[in-house]
């Protein structure tokens, strides 16, 4: 009895098991990955993989953040100079009395080197603030912001040349922490700090030789 198909031919139930049985595993993956919600590990391009891709933000402060931090870091450096300078009334006489090394600057000199390290400590923490947040490195450059602060009495206003020196010294060896320190976190900053470190060497040696000479 004739069917309509040629001989031979599949019919449409056999055509049907066998795309059924010649479904590729990818797309029987995509298919049951559909029904369940879970995304299909073989499939290309699939928006659901790429929306679980991490999002990366930046750690870098609010501007209007970030300008008060630098007024901070700044009326903190201010807050060290100030203490310093009223505890060390008449420094300009007590310097002109005292016998002085051949390399000893003038003391006009005194105040404008130390106007522009202080500018350079303040933009220094500030720096690391922006990178690393308030962590171990700036508690280091408090602790050497204090002791800047403590040498001036010290020296002009006590007049306890040797005391003054080995002060200065521990805060030469908290210095060199700190710029190790803030080498690891902001390289900037950390050769922001190099020139106060000059000049605390310098200052230093500058204690050392007046202690010696009175």
């Amino acid at each position: 009895m004739p069917t309509g198909f040629p001989a031979g031919a599949p019919r449409l139930g056999e055509r049907r098991g066998a795309a059924a049985a010649g479904t590729r595993p990818s797309e029987h993956h995509a298919r049951a990955g559909l029904r369940t919600g879970t995304p299909c590990p073989t499939s290309r391009g699939d928006p659901l993989s790429s929306a679980a891709a991490p999002v990366h933000r930046s750690t870098t402060p609010p501007s209007g953040r970030s300008l008060l931090a630098l007024l901070g870091f700044g009326a903190a450096v201010l807050a060290a100079a100030v203490i310093g300078g009223l505890a060390s009334g008449g420094s300009q006489q007590v310097y002109s009395s005292l016998e002085l090394p051949a390399f000893a600057p003038p003391g006009w000199l005194f105040g404008p080197a130390w106007a522009l390290f202080y500018a350079l400590i303040a933009l220094a923490g500030w720096l690391v603030w922006r990178r690393a947040g308030f962590d171990s490195a700036l508690w280091v450059w408090t602790a050497q912001l204090v002791l800047n602060a403590a040498w001036t009495p010290l020296f002009f206003a006590a007049g306890i040349y040797w005391l003054a020196f080995a002060e200065i010294a521990l805060l030469w060896v908290v210095l060199l922490v700190c710029i190790g320190m803030f080498w690891r976190r902001s390289r900037p900053a950390s050769l922001l700090m190099l020139p106060y470190l000059a000049w605390v060497t310098f200052a230093a040696a500058l204690n050392l030789a007046i202690a010696v000479l009175n």
